[in-house]
């Protein structure tokens, strides 16, 4: 009784029973259908995002700016009103891509708003990544669509197109950043790569800070949920919000003032 009674006191969860495989698949199933939620209304909402800003929807309901309309209507910030818009076009330059090369062997949907709001199954985080790079995604896509086509070793179905725009993604957002001609100086060049080097590692930082805090969460909402985890690793939730930005935009300013 003294040890039941002592665990109650700590808040010990009761003993449940063993899960069953048949019960685990069913819980498996249940979160990828959730995954996949989420990854459509993205699709969804930068369709919306783009045709709202195209309409300046701002200006009828007496907002002076698209930042503005946001922070009125939405309540985000400035900072999350351009990510939508980053992340809307995006991936309207991935659809545009993918509309312009071989046809599908199925018939493609006709109507301009579904197609506009294709599901790639891209996170917007995957979107922000890639927002100043759309001319490289698009052009890998293009080429990789066209060579598929051509070699007619697999139907080019929306299946087999979802995997090529998903892996251009991806070699995008992990491709290295482009060579830079080292500086004459031994010096200068010393200190580029200790830069370098202090960038590499608040990206993964960032990386680590965005596992913790997603990337629809504002700076103020993230720096409550890693205020703890700044200070058991010793760091500063300003240097972490600024890890944080720089993972998702993948430019480097965002660490002024901090890390660098």
């Amino acid at each position: 009784m003294g040890e039941q009674h002592e665990d109650q006191e700590h808040g010990a969860e009761p003993a449940r029973p063993p899960l069953t495989v048949a019960r685990a698949r069913e819980m498996t199933a249940g979160l990828r259908e959730a995954m996949d939620d989420v990854r459509r209304s993205v699709a969804v909402l930068a369709a919306r995002v783009r045709d709202a800003h195209a309409a300046r929807v701002w200006l009828p309901m007496g907002h002076p700016s698209w930042e503005s309309y946001c922070a009125a209507e939405f309540g985000i910030s400035r900072a999350q009103a351009y990510r939508l818009l980053d992340v809307a076009r995006a991936l309207a330059a991935i659809h545009d891509a993918v509309a312009a090369g071989p046809k599908l062997s199925r018939t493609r949907d006709t109507d301009p708003g579904a197609a506009a709001a294709l599901d790639y199954g891209l996170s917007q985080r995957a979107l922000i990544a890639v927002s100043g790079r759309t001319d490289t995604v698009a052009q890998i896509i293009t080429r990789r669509l066209a060579a598929l086509a051509h070699s007619g070793l697999q139907a080019l179905d929306t299946a087999a197109v979802h995997a090529v725009v998903r892996q251009a993604v991806r070699d995008v957002r992990t491709a290295p950043p482009p060579p830079v001609d080292p500086p004459a100086d031994p010096t200068v060049a010393a200190l580029r790569a200790v830069v370098d080097d202090l960038a590499a590692c608040s990206h993964q930082l960032g990386e680590l800070m965005l596992e913790v805090a997603p990337a629809y969460l504002s700076d103020t909402e993230a720096a409550d949920l890693l205020a703890l985890l700044c200070d058991e690793i010793g760091e500063t939730v300003e240097n972490g919000l600024a890890a944080r930005r720089y993972a998702l935009t993948g430019d480097r300013r965002a660490l002024a003032g901090t890390v660098l």
